[in-house]
């Protein structure tokens, strides 16, 4: 079974995009810290993260820099961040996509399925 790990500090967001991938037939994983998100990540070793860029503990840019380091493991980033250089920094640090919000949580599944591809 396909995992994916949500690292999203917004609980009610996060548990929303987890009925949705659940019922899309996804495990799901949730973190709602950076650091906590990062401890999730080497453990689970999830296939997909959903990575929120304003998070506690460690901010979502430095959780990503610190997968991509490491793997290859596909990254989404879900984030309230909207200006053009926050995409483009998102993507250059190797995101596979970048969801800003509010966003449709079947958009979400919809894209996961296709970096997932």
């Amino acid at each position: 079974m396909t995992k994916i790990l949500i690292v999203e500090d917004e609980l009610e967001l996060a548990k929303i995009l987890r009925a949705y991938l659940e019922k899309a037939g996804f495990t799901v994983t949730m973190a709602t810290r950076g650091d906590a998100g990062l401890q999730a990540w080497e453990h689970e070793t999830p296939d997909l993260v959903l990575l929120d860029l304003n998070l506690p503990g460690l901010d979502g840019l430095d959780v990503a820099r610190s997968i991509r380091r490491k793997s290859e493991t596909p990254l989404i980033m879900v984030t309230a961040r909207a200006e053009e250089a926050d995409r483009l920094i998102g993507l250059e640090l190797g995101a596979d996509d970048y969801i800003v919000k509010p966003f449709s949580p079947r958009e979400v599944v919809a894209r996961v399925r296709a970096v997932l591809r």
